[in-house]
């Protein structure tokens, strides 16, 4: 509950400091709110530290809960959001004049997110939505100069709102067949209810199956993921590498949340078909999309489609409780941190050159080594090769899947996997094995803070490589 008074409270007094003729100390109080904030999940999740119990407290009659579960992926939430602003240092050189409201509505989507992670009632979850999704909307169009900008903001916000009304409705169809939003409820009611009444049966599968629907278009599972590509390429690059780690993370927690605490057990029979459907094309619709992308935005959009696919795969093997929590937790973590060194390459690459495409990245490794290695080992991680993050985040996914005797999923999951090794070399090829665009052989500018941090998102990658071991004290959530 601190995390969330703390980035509130941060986020109305970033409003006022943008009353200032600078723009200079905005991005110093974002990130000391969040190092702070990130500080407080830490202490929380030692159950000796002075904030445990405070942090675990039950609060609003029990609708929000932040016991281990909700602080670990807070942690992860907002580390990610810590990593990701220092590469928005251009807007702070420009004087751009809705920085403070830009950092605000981020601060206040970072505050759905940890509601999405900390539910413990169905009503907490949907605001925990919708206050993560109406500022991203308009973060997406926060560019009104670029009309595809405006068309990310319009499509999304559109397709969004759709989503929300199906996710609504199925909330309200399983608290008719309920008669409770609350989760550890549901679960008692859901597992009476084919005994007790079983005229109400039918209500109360039909509000999980829209759920499924609203929840996976958060998460762009397929077929929900058309608005993706399109809105990944149009938003702001640096709110693309929010929507494309926290929103997910947030996504995936809170979906693993709700089917475990209030879905599982009799009611499994129901859903899994759908989400092992949802799954399968997911990876399928992901990975080959992305083999035909040209524009490498547009390829992290597919990507960041078939890394849901295979979180899915916690999903679908939940009855290994303990097991595929931890993977969720590790995967979300190291495709947070590959994902932001990704998107904040390509972001320092178009400042300069104006493109996004592969050919926009011909010749860094001339021009910029560390832009290329970082761009190298986020790509080497995304793909899950050897003595990266990415590596033990499928393999940790595959082993809770193949426990629960899904073995056939699991291969399929490793093909897609080699289907992704081919467009995850593209843009390593454009560096290392071509020449840069005529005009565009002068080095790309990289600050020394975001060299720093450049240099962090490598070493976090590598080390949750070669020593997964590491945060394993953190992983018995």
């Amino acid at each position: 509950m601190l995390s969330i008074i703390l980035l509130s409270v941060s986020g109305l007094a970033n409003l006022f400091l943008g009353f200032l003729r600078s723009n200079r100390l905005l991005l110093p109080a974002v990130l000391l709110v969040l190092a702070v904030v990130f500080a407080v999940n830490i202490s929380g999740i030692d159950t000796t530290g002075p904030l445990a119990a405070w942090n675990a407290s039950p609060y609003f009659n029990g609708m929000l809960i932040f016991d281990r579960y909700a602080q670990v992926f807070t942690a992860v939430v907002v580390l990610t959001t810590l990593l990701l602003l220092p590469f928005s240092h251009k807007y702070v050189r420009e004087g751009n004049p809705n920085l403070a409201e830009y950092y605000s509505l981020m601060l206040f989507s970072l505050v759905g997110a940890i509601m999405m992670v900390s539910y413990n009632n169905l009503l907490i979850l949907f605001l925990g939505i919708e206050t993560l999704s109406i500022a991203m909307y308009v973060l997406a169009g926060s560019d009104k100069n670029n009309l595809r900008s405006n068309e990310a903001a319009l499509k999304y916000f559109l397709m969004g709102s759709f989503a929300t009304g199906i996710l609504l409705f199925g909330m309200a169809l399983i608290y008719g067949a309920s008669g409770t939003f609350a989760l550890d409820q549901l679960g008692v009611a859901a597992r009476a209810l084919p005994t007790a009444d079983a005229s109400l049966t039918p209500m109360l599968y039909i509000g999980i199956l829209l759920m499924l629907i609203g929840i996976g278009f958060k998460i762009s599972a397929a077929p929900f993921h058309f608005w993706t590509p399109d809105v990944y390429e149009g938003a702001p690059t640096i709110f693309t590498g929010f929507m494309s780690t926290v929103v997910k993370t947030a996504g995936i927690a809170g979906f693993f949340k709700l089917l475990l605490v209030a879905f599982g057990d009799n009611t499994m029979s129901l859903w899994l078909p759908t989400l092992t459907a949802m799954l399968v094309l997911t990876l399928l619709i992901g990975n080959v999309g992305a083999v035909a992308q040209t524009n490498a935005k547009r390829m992290l959009a597919y990507s960041s489609i078939s890394h849901a696919g295979y979180l899915l795969l916690a999903l679908v093997a939940l009855r290994s409780g303990n097991l595929s929590s931890n993977a969720i937790f590790f995967y979300s973590l190291a495709y947070s941190v590959a994902t932001v060194a990704a998107f904040a390459v390509l972001k320092l690459v178009h400042d300069q050159r104006g493109r996004d495409d592969y050919e926009g990245l011909n010749g860094l490794a001339r021009t910029n080594p560390l832009l290329s290695f970082a761009m190298t080992v986020a790509m080497l991680s995304l793909a899950g090769i050897p003595l990266t993050g990415g590596f033990f985040g499928k393999f940790y996914l595959f082993a809770a899947a193949a426990q629960e005797g899904y073995i056939g999923l699991v291969i399929f999951a490793v093909v897609m996997s080699a289907v992704g090794i081919y467009y995850y070399l593209r843009p390593i090829i454009a560096m290392y094995m071509r020449s840069a665009p005529e005009g565009d052989n002068a080095p790309v500018e990289v600050g020394g803070f975001q060299s720093a941090v450049l240099v962090l998102l490598i070493a976090i990658t590598v080390l949750l490589g070669v020593m997964p071991g590491i945060v394993e004290g953190v992983l018995n959530v």
